[in-house]
């Protein structure tokens, strides 16, 4: 079998080293060069050598980091900057619960068959020598993946409930379908979730938003498997209706399956920094965990519709708690949570003013990314088109020309413009820049000759005589901008 994945430097080192002639590329780097996917992490099981025995023989390559030779891992640092690991064979045994429950022995004896039992999918148990082309599938996890099947390896999978997380996303990443005795073990295992720590709940969780094809398949997963009941605020989307004249493809479960999948598909995802995909993946998940508390019947137009009113402003809330519950860190919380609590604008009342202010409320994030969120919202309504709507064209289109698209306006009046009325810095210098700000978001003025009119009638300021008196100054020389 030719696949040519290997980086030339991998391959030579293979080749080159006589302690690796029983060595074989494992894991997701085969599994994505079967899929023609470009490879980033290449990990190589070494067989028949001891890890004080491969460490030296490594060491010629380049700088040999031991941290992991406690655990059978060498990771070695080439001279070109890349970075391999390579494992010794060891034996897991669940001891006690938790990721860090198992006894670790490391096996230079034990065979390819052996080692390729303990990886969680199928899909992780190919192994590859590129020497000679061989490949060894000793599960089917070629077949699998072709038939984009989800399968666990074997009953040694029950030993690590992680591996269920990895499950959703690794359906999500590949658009797989689990396999009915694999969604069974995985129902049986839900008892486990307690056992994970949050830093591990996490990474899945953040490799499912940042590199996700077919988010969807991930979600179904987990509703396929119970797991979703150890995250209530997607749970409780099943079964939650939608007027069918504005959401035909079903519930909010389904509808926000289609919003991920859609948001998958636009280029600016794609195109995005990592944090950014997933900012804006968890932002999509989120944005309708509101529905729930707020879906209610209603006689609208005079008819009797499905509404959920407020669910844009407690799906803020309740994002914020997910997040908090993944451990998501406080910089992507900053920026998820204003996406989802403004992701519904009405446009044709929307004036300059409120769109200054809407800019403001999305700091960190921004009114492209809501865009974008706004996008993949619409488009998740099949058969509905699934295209960008006019009025998110129109929001965008405007927030451009005042400028506020990737940030709310720069505050005109600063503290050194107070520093120069002869104030000194102290408590009262927030609150009149407070004031000043919101008269610039609210239009009064735009730029400094107009702050400096502004700040002269506003008689309730703490200004010092002093103070006034250098503001009647500036209007006799013309209100020179100092900037």
């Amino acid at each position: 079998m030719r696949m040519n994945f290997v980086p030339p430097e991998l391959d030579r080192i293979l080749r080159q080293t006589p302690e690796l002639q029983r060595a074989w590329l494992v894991g997701g780097c085969v599994r994505d060069g079967l899929l023609g996917c470009p490879g980033k992490d290449f990990d190589v099981e070494v067989f028949g050598v001891g890890c004080q025995t491969l460490a030296q023989a490594l060491s010629r390559w380049g700088k040999v980091d031991a941290v992991g030779q406690s655990f059978g891992v060498v990771k070695l640092t080439t001279g070109g900057g890349h970075n391999y690991d390579f494992t010794i064979p060891r034996r897991d045994s669940k001891i006690a619960p938790g990721h860090k429950g198992f006894a670790v022995e490391m096996d230079p004896a034990i065979t390819p068959a052996e080692a390729a039992a303990r990886r969680d999918f199928t899909i992780n148990s190919l192994m590859f020598d590129p020497r000679t082309g061989e490949m060894l599938d000793f599960f089917g996890g070629a077949v699998d993946l072709k038939a984009r099947i989800l399968r666990h390896t074997s009953p040694a999978f029950a030993e690590d409930p992680l591996r269920v997380l990895r499950g959703m996303q690794l359906a999500a990443r590949f658009n797989l379908e689990a396999a009915g005795e694999t969604v069974q073990l995985c129902r049986r295992m839900q008892g486990g979730f307690r056992e994970l720590a949050g830093q591990r709940v996490r990474d899945e969780w953040f490799k499912w938003a940042e590199r996700s094809a077919a988010p969807s398949a991930g979600l179904k997963f987990l509703a396929a498997t119970g797991w979703v009941g150890h995250f209530p605020e997607i749970q409780s989307l099943i079964g939650t209706p939608q007027d069918p004249e504005w959401h035909p493809e079903g519930d909010v479960f389904i509808h926000t399956g289609h919003c991920c999948d859609a948001l998958a598909g636009l280029a600016e995802w794609k195109s995005a920094g990592p944090e950014s995909r997933s900012v804006y993946m968890l932002a999509a998940l989120a944005h309708d965990f509101g529905k729930p508390a707020t879906t209610r019947q209603a006689v609208k137009d005079g008819r009797s519709r499905i509404v959920s009113p407020g669910h844009d402003a407690l799906g803020g809330e309740l994002a914020r708690s997910f997040l908090e519950r993944i451990h998501a860190p406080p910089a992507i919380q900053a920026r998820v949570v204003p996406l989802v609590a403004n992701h519904i604008i009405h446009l044709p009342s929307m004036t300059d003013r409120a769109l200054r202010r809407l800019a403001k409320r999305l700091e960190p994030e921004n009114i492209q990314g809501l865009c974008l969120v706004m996008t993949a919202d619409s488009m998740g309504r099949p058969p509905r088109p699934g295209v960008q709507p006019e009025g998110v064209q129109r929001l965008l289109a405007r927030a451009r020309a005042l400028q506020v698209q990737e940030k709310p306006p720069e505050p005109v009046l600063m503290g050194r413009h107070l520093v120069e009325l002869g104030m000194p810095p102290g408590k009262d210098f927030g609150m009149i820049l407070h004031r000043a700000y919101e008269a610039q978001l609210e239009g009064v003025f735009f730029d400094l000759a107009d702050a400096w009119q502004w700040l002269r009638a506003q008689d309730d300021l703490p200004l010092s005589a002093s103070a006034r008196g250098k503001l009647e100054g500036r209007r006799h020389q013309g209100e020179d901008d100092p900037r």
